[in-house]
């Protein structure tokens, strides 16, 4: 890009600031009315709420405010990545995006979208995705390079099905064809995808894998979601609950998701997970118990005690020398070593705070509250890692 067309997608802030959801709502009703095969792709629980709007318009107006200097964003772009290689987006889908959203931007901006305009944005458009092919590609290869890695989806069947609380069920799934499972590192996720018979298309959905590798299965664990205020319910998570049982074909896509231990750290590490946010602070937490050489610190926040999952295995961890500390909403006679919630962070800080890597997983409030409040400690953000289910950040 030259510096013409750096100013010319700059002087598009305000507009992006002030109209870029209605932008980027356009945008995907235009993208999918046109390329209805990318449903199969996309949320469209996520897309019903506004939730994949919202997050573009974000994404579109951060890189427009670092136009000069996107390497800011490259850790945002990293994890964008990866979510695009756990849904299969190629090299091909960039031009059909391409292509709508700089039809979108004409049809929105109306007569102030000149032609020097859609030029400099195409310009900005081409980088970007240029960036992201080349990120995924690598991805790509290294999940065909790892041991019982693949590209794509894999048919896997479910050989045990198990309730972990009143909402939350996990999956074991294996490979029909008999092949390895994957190696992956704890706090990964995988897609599985399902065809939604009401919707008419296949549905993927991204969970985190909620136990160590190297066992006979993958599993995933599911929480059964509701409808709320502003949401609709779970479609696919009601439907792996409800419809699939032992013995089940689903789809999965390998490994992915940049929120992992740091296994070359030898720092403290503190474990705040609230709800379903459990899942992946499972996987690492059994990872540390295993390798043995660094304090544990396991935070886990509930509703109450029927809907906290796999209180068996981080009281197993207490055991061993974890510091386990548990907070619920709603508490009564029967909970014993519960605190009520929301917890203070100097309730559950180890000695030396400082040193300590924070690793963050919940409900977008309580992330949200919880980064803030280990700032305001003073914990320098490179030992803060946060994994924030749903589209868009925290």
């Amino acid at each position: 890009m030259n510096e013409q067309q750096k100013a010319l997608v700059r002087a598009t802030i305000p507009v992006l600031q002030s109209s870029g959801v209605a932008l980027t709502s356009h945008f995907y009703q235009r993208m999918l009315s046109h390329n209805p095969e990318l449903k199969h792709i996309f949320n469209q629980g996520h897309q019903g709420a506004g939730r994949q709007q919202q997050a573009l318009a974000g994404a579109v107006l951060a890189y427009a405010q670092n136009i000069d200097d996107p390497s800011v964003l490259l850790p945002v772009v990293e994890r964008i990545a990866h979510k695009h290689v756990s849904l299969g987006i190629r090299a091909e889908h960039y031009a059909i995006v391409g292509k709508h959203l700089l039809t979108s931007i004409q049809e929105v901006l109306g007569d102030a979208a000149s032609a020097e305009l859609i030029d400099a944005w195409a310009a900005a458009y081409g980088e970007l995705a240029q960036l992201f092919i080349g990120l995924e590609n690598t991805l790509y290869q290294q999940s065909v390079d790892n041991t019982g890695g693949w590209s794509g989806w894999k048919p896997f069947r479910i050989v045990r099905k198990q309730p972990e609380s009143d909402e939350i069920t996990s999956f074991y799934l294996q490979p029909i064809d008999g092949g390895r499972l994957p190696n992956y590192q704890p706090g990964q996720y995988i897609s599985v995808r399902v065809y939604v018979e009401e919707l008419g298309i296949f549905q993927p959905r991204q969970y985190s894998l909620s136990d160590i590798a190297g066992g006979s299965a993958l599993r995933i664990s599911v929480k059964r979601q509701g409808a709320g205020e502003t949401s609709p319910e779970g479609k696919v998570s009601n439907l792996l609950h409800s419809q699939y049982d032992v013995g089940q074909i689903v789809e999965l896509s390998a490994p992915a998701g940049e929120f992992v231990l740091q296994q070359s750290s030898e720092r403290p590490v503190v474990l705040l997970s609230g709800g379903v946010g459990i899942t992946p602070m499972i996987a690492i937490a059994r990872t540390l118990a295993q390798q043995g050489k660094r304090d544990i610190h396991f935070v886990h926040s509930a509703r109450n005690r029927h809907v906290h999952a796999f209180r068996d295995v981080s009281d197993s961890l207490a055991e061993k020398g974890a510091k386990v500390h548990y907070f619920y909403d709603q508490t009564d006679a029967q909970d014993q070593h519960v605190s009520p919630a929301p917890f203070a962070l100097t309730d559950v800080l180890p000695e030396a705070p400082h040193d300590a890597e924070y690793y963050l997983c919940g409900p977008a409030a309580f992330m949200r509250h919880y980064l803030s409040e280990l700032k305001a400690h003073g914990v320098p953000e490179t030992q803060i890692f946060a994994e924030a289910f749903g589209s868009g950040g925290v």
